[in-house]
């Protein structure tokens, strides 16, 4: 599984595991764990990177409407894997 190493504005790195990755309207989103044990935390990135950026730029998505429509889609697309808002 792909891993990918996050880091917040306070420079602290957090990795994580790439779960599955979807584009709505143009905009890629990222289902990502903490871990790949079966507890895993899961949590929902946006790409915001600028047109033509060598490297990717997410975060985490936090607008309640725009999570609850990207979340619909992931929990179908994975709908074999019990995922919990």
């Amino acid at each position: 599984m792909e891993k990918l190493r996050f880091t917040s504005d306070d420079g602290t790195e957090t990795d994580f595991y790439i779960e599955e990755q979807t584009c709505i309207a143009g905009i890629t989103y990222l289902l990502v764990s903490d871990s790949l044990e079966d507890e895993a935390s899961a949590y929902i990135l946006k790409d915001i990177s600028d047109t033509g950026s060598a490297q990717a730029c997410y975060e985490m998505l936090e607008d309640d409407e725009e999570l609850d429509a990207v979340y619909k889609v992931f929990q179908q697309m994975m709908d074999d894997v019990d995922l919990e808002r």
